[in-house]
């Protein structure tokens, strides 16, 4: 089977195009053909080779959509020809066959795409759970650091399905900004957030950084902070220091991971976001859709900050 493996870390020129040895389930998994495969803010991370410590000749990718075209044993032989979303862990995924755990694996509604399914499969539970975890309710403002993302392009539909009362974004383009407001942005913030007064209940953050701590003087008292991603790094060591500088503003900074939520709950709530979007309910934005073997360009468009939505690779015809 093609492949793509990091060959070294760092640059994208470090991914390779490589011809492997077709990969089977073990018990109680399942044997995807691939048709679509979401490079993630986390692909990138790892090819750079900053977070954690990978092996070299990693297959990076941790979603894919396609067909079930073989299972192991413990699995219901039912699941075999069926469409389906699923997560393969740190890796794995860019290649034309996939396999995954049973219970990391979500049948696709009629009527959507794989390409669609590989922009919401992870980023919708991960916007939905993110949300709850600032206690995010209706009639509250919402602050999203990194919309132009798909973490954050659905946290802001879904802020706004919510009932948010204001829904303001962080970009440093024009055109983007007026993309945002056409899903649900209220509000236009310079990235920085330099110069600006108003203040939110709830800042769902996907950025990181250094800059993370300048953002709790934009919470109002009794505000929360969420971080679900760290795509600029991780937050300057004095982050406690920086809450205790805000302490009669009662503020809350927590950080959050799809991995605690239970296996059942989650898979739920990607199901309904799946169903959601094959009803036009919510938007997949895709950025583009490349072959599986210009992953490297893919990853070059991902450094270059240009991206807004999801880059998808596929596999045969480009649409699933």
């Amino acid at each position: 089977m093609k492949a793509v493996e990091i060959k070294k870390y760092g640059d994208p020129d470090g991914l390779s195009v490589v011809d492997l040895p077709d990969v089977a389930p073990n018990t109680g998994q399942l044997l995807i053909a691939t048709e679509a495969i979401g490079v993630g803010g986390v692909d990138v991370v790892i090819r750079r080779g900053k977070i954690g410590t990978f092996p070299e000749g990693l297959i990076p990718g941790s979603e894919v959509a396609g067909r079930v075209i073989a299972v192991g044993d413990g699995v219901d032989p039912s699941w075999t020809g069926r469409r389906v979303w699923a997560f393969t862990g740190l890796g794995g995924a860019y290649a034309e066959r996939a396999v995954a755990a049973l219970d990391d694996v979500t049948p696709l509604p009629d009527g959507l795409s794989a390409v669609d399914a590989v922009t919401i499969g992870s980023a919708g539970p991960v916007a939905h759970f993110g949300l709850a975890h600032a206690r995010f309710s209706s009639g509250e403002s919402v602050l999203i650091r990194g919309a132009a993302g798909s973490l954050g392009i659905l946290a802001l539909q879904l802020a706004a399905r919510g009932g948010a009362s204001t829904i303001a974004v962080t970009t440093s383009s024009p055109q983007r900004g007026r993309r945002l407001r056409e899903l649900g942005a209220t509000e236009v913030l310079d990235r920085s957030g330099a110069g600006e007064e108003r203040e939110f209940d709830v800042i769902y953050d996907v950025v990181g950084g250094p800059g993370l701590t300048s953002f709790f003087d934009r919470l109002a008292p009794n505000g929360r902070l969420v971080s679900v991603g760290a795509v600029d790094g991780y937050p300057p060591a004095d982050l406690g220091a920086a809450l205790v500088r805000l302490f009669r503003r009662s503020l809350t900074y927590a950080t959050f991971s799809l991995d605690t939520v239970p296996v059942p709950e989650r898979n739920r709530v990607r199901a309904g976001l799946l169903d959601a979007a094959a009803r036009g309910e919510l938007r997949a934005v895709v950025h583009d859709v490349l072959p599986l073997d210009e992953a490297a360009e893919a990853h070059r468009r991902m450094d270059s900050g240009e991206v807004f939505g999801r880059i998808v690779l596929t596999v045969d015809d480009g649409r699933g």
